[in-house]
């Protein structure tokens, strides 16, 4: 099981999300103050990850939910849910990432 914590800045919505591998599907979970997010893993409660890792074919199942139900583009919480999908398949090391404002 791979866990992350998303902070995605002023809104205050840490989400804590988690992605379990079973066979070729991912189980993720997140708990998150945001009803948009909330609506959006309602919507997925497994993904394939070889589809979420790619624009191609049918495109990532979780992007596709994000823009049907949340209004700010900008959100990292997706991204951070894809990348604990891509390490908990094997597709990716696990190792943090962040956006720093700078002067």
């Amino acid at each position: 099981m791979t866990k992350v914590t998303i902070d995605p800045g002023i809104c205050g919505f840490v989400a804590k999300a988690t992605a379990e591998i079973n066979g070729e599907m991912c189980a993720i979970s997140v708990k998150c103050g945001c009803p948009h997010i909330c609506t959006m893993v309602d919507e997925l409660k497994e993904v394939n990850p070889m589809r979420e890792i790619s624009f191609q074919h049918e495109g990532s199942a979780i992007l596709k939910s994000f823009e049907k139900n949340c209004p700010h583009p900008s959100c990292p919480i997706p991204s951070g849910i894809l990348k604990a999908i891509e390490v908990e398949a094997g597709l990716a090391l696990p190792q943090d990432a962040s956006i720093k404002f700078t002067n």
